[in-house]
C-alpha cells in the first residue's frame, strides 16, 4: 500500500533528509555530501548552510576543510558555484559541466569568447597554472594577457571564461588566499584521478543521492535542483523504483529513498542562511513558504534571503548585524511567532555563537 504523507509530515521528512531535524552530520564533509553540493557564490552563506546540519563544526573548520582540499568549490547544479566533497567533484563535473557549457555558448560569444578564443585561453590557463601556486582571477587574467589572450577584466568575460574552463574539467577553485580572495587551480593537479563514470550511471547516482538528501521528491523537483534537461532528469528517476519507494505526499506522487524515515521527528527552529538548500532543492516553495511572503524571501533574480524556520515553515527573514561589541541575529517575522518560538530561536543564536566564535544575541523586530 502506498504511504500517505500529509503536508506536515512531508516537511518533516524533507528536513530530516537535509539534516535539519534528527541526528546532525559529524563533520562538514559529511554534511556537504548529504546535500550533494552547497551553493557557494560567497563563503559566508556556504558556511552557514553547514551550521544547523552539524553539531561541532565551526566556520573556521569549514574554511580549513576548503583549504585542505576536502571541500572544493566549482560550478555544478544549475551552472552555479557550489561547494562539493572532493570525492564528488570529478564525476559531477563530467555529468553537469557539458550541460552548462552548452547553455553558456551564446553569452560567451556576446562577450567575444568564441570557441577558438576559449581553446587558446584554456591552453594558456593550463600553462600558467601548471606546477605553480593557486592564482586569483585578477592575476590569472593579467597572465593571460601576457600569453596573448586579452579579455577585459571590467566585463563579464573573465568569469565566463573561467566558468567554462571549470565546466570543461580544466580548473576549479583552490584555497582562498591570505586576504580571503578566491583562487584557481588545475583540477588535474588539485584532486587525484578517478575512474570515469558512464553518463547513465552518473545520472542514476545523482538521482539516488538527491533522494537521500532531499526526498520525498519528484523528477520535476530533481530537474529544478540539478538544472539537467527534462529528458535526462526523467531518465535518472526512471531507474530508481527498485531502490526507492513511492509515496503520496501532500497529494502528489513522489519517490523517497528506501532508507528514509517516514515518521521523522519535529523540526527544530532554524536560522538558515542565504541560498539554503531547503529553499533551492525543489521546483516550488509553497510547502514551507506562504506565497504571500515569497517576495520577502526572493524579491527578484536568484538572491535568496536568510530565513527563520519555525515548525518546519518559513516564519520570517533574519540578518546578522553588529551593535557595538555585540552581534545580533535580528529576526523579522511575517506575523506573530508561535509560543516557544522565541526560546527556540534564541537557542539557534547560541548555535551561531559557537559556530562563529563570538557572542550572538537574538533580537526580534516588529512583524514586516
Amino acid at each position: 500500500m502506498t504511504a500517505q504523507l500529509p503536508a506536515g509530515r512531508l516537511r518533516r521528512a524533507r528536513a530530516a533528509a537535509q539534516l535539519l531535524a534528527g541526528a546532525p552530520a559529524k563533520d562538514a564533509v559529511t554534511a556537504v555530501a548529504r546535500l550533494v553540493a552547497v551553493q557557494a557564490q560567497a563563503p559566508g552563506p556556504a558556511r552557514l548552510a553547514l551550521r544547523p546540519r552539524t553539531s561541532a563544526v565551526t566556520a573556521g573548520g569549514v574554511d580549513q576543510a576548503c583549504g585542505d582540499g576536502l571541500l572544493v568549490r566549482t560550478w555544478a547544479m544549475r551552472g552555479t558555484l557550489h561547494m562539493l566533497a572532493a570525492a564528488d567533484v570529478r564525476w559531477l563535473t563530467a555529468l553537469l559541466g557539458p550541460v552548462f557549457a552548452r547553455a553558456g555558448h551564446r553569452r560567451r560569444e556576446q562577450l567575444g569568447l568564441d570557441e577558438a578564443t576559449c581553446e587558446r585561453g584554456f591552453a594558456a590557463i593550463e600553462q600558467i597554472l601548471r606546477g605553480g601556486e593557486p592564482l586569483t582571477r585578477a592575476v590569472l587574467v593579467a597572465r593571460l594577457r601576457e600569453h596573448g589572450i586579452a579579455i577585459d577584466p571590467g566585463t563579464q568575460a573573465p568569469p565566463h571564461l573561467l566558468g567554462y574552463a571549470a565546466n570543461s574539467g580544466l580548473i576549479c577553485r583552490g584555497p582562498d588566499n591570505a586576504r580571503g580572495e578566491p583562487t584557481y587551480v588545475l583540477l588535474a593537479e588539485y584532486l587525484p584521478a578517478a575512474k570515469p563514470m558512464a553518463r547513465p550511471d552518473a545520472l542514476a547516482e545523482l538521482a539516488r543521492r538527491y533522494l537521500a538528501g532531499y526526498g520525498p521528491a519528484t523528477a520535476a523537483d530533481f530537474r529544478a535542483w540539478s538544472g539537467l534537461p527534462a529528458a535526462e532528469a526523467k531518465q535518472a528517476f526512471a531507474v530508481l523504483p527498485g531502490e526507492a519507494a513511492e509515496v503520496v505526499a501532500a497529494g502528489e506522487r513522489m519517490l523517497v529513498h528506501k532508507d528514509a524515515d517516514l515518521s521523522p521527528p519535529p523540526v527544530p527552529a532554524r536560522l538558515l542562511g542565504h541560498f539554503d538548500a531547503l529553499l533551492l532543492g525543489y521546483r516550488g516553495r509553497d510547502l514551507l513558504l506562504d506565497p504571500a511572503y515569497a517576495r520577502r524571501v526572493q524579491a527578484g533574480g536568484g538572491f535568496i534571503q536568510p530565513t527563520a524556520l519555525v515548525d518546519g515553515k518559513v516564519a520570517g527573514t533574519w540578518s546578522l548585524s553588529r551593535k557595538g561589541s555585540k552581534a545580533l541575529a535580528v529576526v523579522t517575522p511575517f506575523g506573530d511567532l508561535a509560543p516557544g518560538a522565541l526560546e527556540a530561536l534564541a537557542a539557534e543564536a547560541a548555535g551561531l555563537s559557537r559556530f562563529l566564535g563570538h557572542p550572538v544575541e537574538l533580537a526580534v523586530s516588529s512583524p514586516a
